[in-house]
């Protein structure tokens, strides 16, 4: 037996360690490339105390006690991030951002690394509620009231019920290889929602199929955008990148800017919206933390064993469980900057030097105008043929994921809230709703195609982007508050993090406001004035510098003001309270704990 073999585990960097009641041998961290689930006897578990040491249950039922499972390396959890970024690389990565700055200038880059960066706090806090308590940020926020599961519920399907993905792909798809007109895109679009559909009966675990489809696409995709960067000519733009990435606060003049465009980019830098809600969700399926003793979801189809999603478990702030904690939250984060933010950060940056150097100022009718009608056409077919893949790949792959997220995120919630107490099979509620999403999807196509003023699919992508980035809103606020309220100090967010959500809640606050004031004084105006009420609705026209917006207005920038207050409040005096309550946290605390 060799040294490596005699030592008995590894870390999340690779090394050897003798700390195994720490870190998983390597043999048992290979299982989480599969998912992981540690079935237990819920019922015949310990109760969680009601003290500081552990999840305050609020008026819900309580938490069972187990173990933090050791902590694998984070080549064994790769998953849930690379979900996400394909749900990211048709949205903003390669529609909006790559719009945005060929048609108003690299000085708006800043905004994009910012959503980028925003958005890992963001997304890393929605998984702390999993990894802690094995639950979903949904059942997170059903403790903290019943009504916001069911508002994103609804908001999530405003958001996501659009299939502007499928149709956009579809038309790239169409222009790219001829086997339909290009205006009958449609049909092609139709296609790949049943092939979607499909696709879920490819194995027994449900996730499984999403993570291995995605992770196989973002793979393509990045390499195909890697090597456009060397092929197409467009590498002298990087040269504008630094300068763009200081600028600060720039923003072209209010008149000027399509400020639902803007909003659905910063919402999509990054999934957005109801996707991000997502990522507690696929945490829990892929094993993270706590969310390991929870049951995956199954195809009844494949006759696969059902697995229960129970209520939420907790651990004794013991000094192992302390070190395991510190090390999960460790290579989760890392495990989603590599591949999340790296990865955006790389195939969004190639995109705009492409729409800058051959659409500058010249955008067309939208993102799919652009490539397709603007830029393609000006390059040679190795490059042309790159540049379709790529756009195409991440087209379909967001919607792959918009399905996948709005399903899971949308079956949760249901038997979260209603379904798990009286005994809904959620594999089989899975189904339905992924059957019933797909018809919809279907039926707005075939709609979208009928009516010229939806004609478009250009438009559908803008329609859910600024919904997702107004719904980022309240769940930043509502995260953090239930991640200082109502968890133990040990697995709160540390001051750094909290700082970044109070600044996530201003951000996407600042620009909602814009975009709903704008919408009511604008076309909501235009539309009350056939019946003599324009005047009420053009009184909520809002500045971006605050002063000079309308009575309405201000009374929508006083809102802002009060939801970021009392996020500040709430979450601020919930970390003061919880200091030193538990004896030995600081053995949980990390960089960005």
């Amino acid at each position: 037996m060799t040294e490596e073999n005699s030592r008995p585990t590894e870390t999340d960097g690779g090394a050897i360690t003798e700390d195994d009641d720490v870190y998983t041998t390597a043999e048992v961290g290979k299982k989480y490339r599969d998912t992981v689930y540690r079935e237990q006897d819920y019922d015949s578990l310990e109760s969680a105390p009601e003290t500081s040491s552990y999840p305050n249950r609020g008026k819900k039922e309580g938490y069972k006690l187990s173990e933090m499972p050791k902590v694998p390396k984070v080549s064994h959890i790769v998953g849930p991030s690379a979900i996400m970024l394909g749900a990211s690389l048709g949205s903003g990565e390669t529609m909006f951002w790559p719009t945005l700055v060929a048609e108003y200038g690299w000085f708006l880059y800043w905004a994009f690394w910012v959503g980028v960066v925003t958005q890992f706090f963001i997304n890393t806090e929605l998984q702390r509620w999993t990894m802690a308590t094995g639950e979903s940020i949904f059942r997170g926020y059903d403790r903290i009231s019943r009504f916001w599961p069911y508002f994103f519920l609804v908001a999530g399907l405003f958001h996501l019920g659009w299939p502007g993905w499928a149709s956009g792909a579809a038309e790239v798809f169409a222009a790219w290889t001829g086997i339909v007109p290009r205006g009958e895109w449609w049909i092609i679009a139709v296609a790949s929602m049943v092939l979607i559909w499909l696709s879920y009966q490819a194995g027994p675990v449900l996730y499984n199929v999403i993570e291995k489809a995605q992770v196989a696409l973002m793979i393509i995709a990045v390499a195909a955008a890697v090597l456009l960067a060397f092929v197409v000519g467009s590498a002298g733009q990087l040269v504008n990148v630094p300068g763009g990435a200081l600028s600060f606060g720039a923003l072209p003049p209010q008149s000027e800017l399509d400020i639902a465009t803007f909003l659905g980019g910063l919402a999509y830098a990054g999934a957005g919206g109801y996707i991000n809600l997502s990522q507690g969700v696929w945490a829990r399926e892929k094993g993270y933390g706590m969310g390991s003793y929870q049951g995956r979801l199954k195809n009844p189809l494949r006759g696969a064993e059902p697995e229960e999603i129970e209520g939420g478990f907790a651990f004794k702030p013991t000094e192992i469980n302390l070190k395991r904690w510190r090390g999960w939250w460790r290579v989760t984060q890392q495990e989603h900057f590599l591949t999340f933010v790296v990865g955006l950060l790389v195939v969004a940056t190639i995109a705009m030097t492409i729409s800058v150097e051959y659409a500058a100022g010249n955008v067309g009718s939208g993102a799919i105008d652009m490539w397709i009608g603007i830029i393609i056409p000006q390059l040679d077919g190795l490059s042309a043929t790159l540049l379709y893949a790529v756009i195409f790949i991440a087209l379909f792959s967001t919607q792959y994921a918009i399905v996948e997220s709005f399903v899971r995120n949308s079956v949760d919630i249901v038997y979260q809230v209603y379904g798990r107490a009286r005994g809904i099979n959620e594999s089989q509620l899975f189904l339905g709703v992924l059957t019933l999403f797909t018809l919809w999807g279907i039926a707005i196509i075939l709609l979208s195609n009928a009516v010229a003023a939806i004609s478009q699919p250009w438009i559908l992508l803008v329609i859910g982007a600024a919904i997702a980035g107004v719904m980022m809103w309240p769940y930043n606020a509502l995260t953090i508050i239930l991640n200082t309220t109502r968890l133990p100090e040990h697995t709160q967010p540390g001051w750094a993090r909290v700082v970044a959500m109070w600044w996530a809640t201003g951000f996407f606050g600042f620009f909602s406001v814009l975009l709903i004031g704008g919408q009511l004084s604008g076309p909501v105006a235009d539309a009350a004035a056939n019946f003599g009420l324009g005047g009420v609705f053009e009184a909520f026209a809002v500045q971006m510098t605050v002063v000079g917006s309308e009575p309405g207005g201000y009374l929508l920038w006083l809102v802002a003001v009060i939801v970021q207050v009392y996020t500040m409040y709430r979450s601020a005096q919930a970390k003061r309270n919880a200091s030193g309550t538990v004896e030995g946290a600081d053995e949980a605390a990390g960089l960005l704990a």
